[in-house]
């Protein structure tokens, strides 16, 4: 554990952890938080960032494929901007282009917008795209909206891409993984009662289980390779495992990354922290490898402690 990860915990435990037990889901303060605090690296030498009303474009004349990034923030709240940490360092490691989609959020747009939003996003980059140069990206809620956007598609009958990344992903609204209580007390950022109240925000009346709000509960025949780093400590930590146990009966490629002692979406602190800086490599070696974009590629074992 770095000191760098040991200082991100200690900051969250102070100012993001006691807001979660809060009995009431202030939308207003979070996003205001959000944006007061927010930090936003340059834009990477060589790379042209483009903003629009849908979301903002990273580009680069010498990428080799593309990534449809869609952001963490509990559906809620954040940004394509606020977590440019990841998705520009997502671009400059793996050469790709990135568009990061600004999906509409909860309360005032529940699901499925978020689902239908990010399905219309992929469907667009297919117009300058093949299906087998993209890549779907995303964190926390965005991990499980990647997963669920890729069920969407399946079961629609589009072309995949070729895989998915996701950081600590939310794949199941309903709270039923054991790590939401062996991990109580260990998540430096959440206590396990704030995910009802976020989850019933997004629904508003729809199931929790239906598979494209929790995709822990769908069926995972046909779905691409995909790569999941997460926290041993996390209380979402069976969010992914159970993801990895069922995509692998199911014949699909999982890449599996267990991290100890980093907090949620510990990507966002890249540069600041090294195993930030390391799984964005390994995320980027990944993308290299399911759209054959790298010359030469080692091959992530199937599931790793790091």
């Amino acid at each position: 554990m770095s000191w760098q990860s040991a200082f991100a915990c200690w900051v969250l435990r102070r100012r993001m952890r006691p807001e979660t037990a809060k009995p009431v889901l202030n939308v207003e303060r979070a996003r205001a938080y959000t944006s007061r605090r927010l930090w936003s690296p340059p834009v990477p030498k060589g790379w042209q960032l483009e903003v629009g009303a849908n979301g903002e474009w990273l580009r680069s004349s010498a990428s080799r494929s593309t990534i449809l990034y869609l952001h963490g923030g509990g559906y809620y709240f954040c940004s394509p901007r606020s977590h440019r940490a990841i998705s520009f360092g997502l671009a400059v490691r793996a050469q790709a282009n990135v568009f990061s989609l600004d999906y509409r959020l909860a309360p005032e747009h529940r699901f499925p917008a978020a689902v239908d939003d990010a399905v219309a996003a992929y469907r667009a980059l297919l117009a300058d795209a093949a299906p087998q140069t993209i890549v779907v990206a995303g964190d926390s809620a965005g991990g499980g909206l990647a997963l669920a956007t890729l069920l969407a598609l399946r079961d629609a009958g589009d072309a995949l891409p070729a895989g998915a990344v996701l950081f600590s992903p939310w794949t199941d609204l309903t709270g039923s993984g054991a790590s939401m209580t062996s991990n109580e007390g260990r998540d430096p950022m959440f206590h396990a009662a704030v995910f009802p109240k976020v989850a019933a925000q997004y629904l508003g009346d729809a199931d929790a289980a239906h598979p494209y709000a929790s995709p822990l509960f769908g069926d995972y025949d046909g779905l691409p390779p995909l790569l999941i780093q997460v926290a041993d400590t996390e209380l979402l930590l069976d969010d992914s495992t159970r993801v990895a146990k069922k995509a692998r009966a199911a014949g699909v490629r999982v890449d599996l990354e267990i991290w100890r002692n980093v907090p949620h979406i510990f990507p966002i602190w890249a540069p600041f922290m090294p195993e930030a800086r390391q799984a964005l490599e390994n995320a980027a070696r990944f993308i290299e490898d399911v759209t054959g974009a790298a010359a030469s590629h080692h091959r992530l074992p199937m599931t790793s402690i790091v």
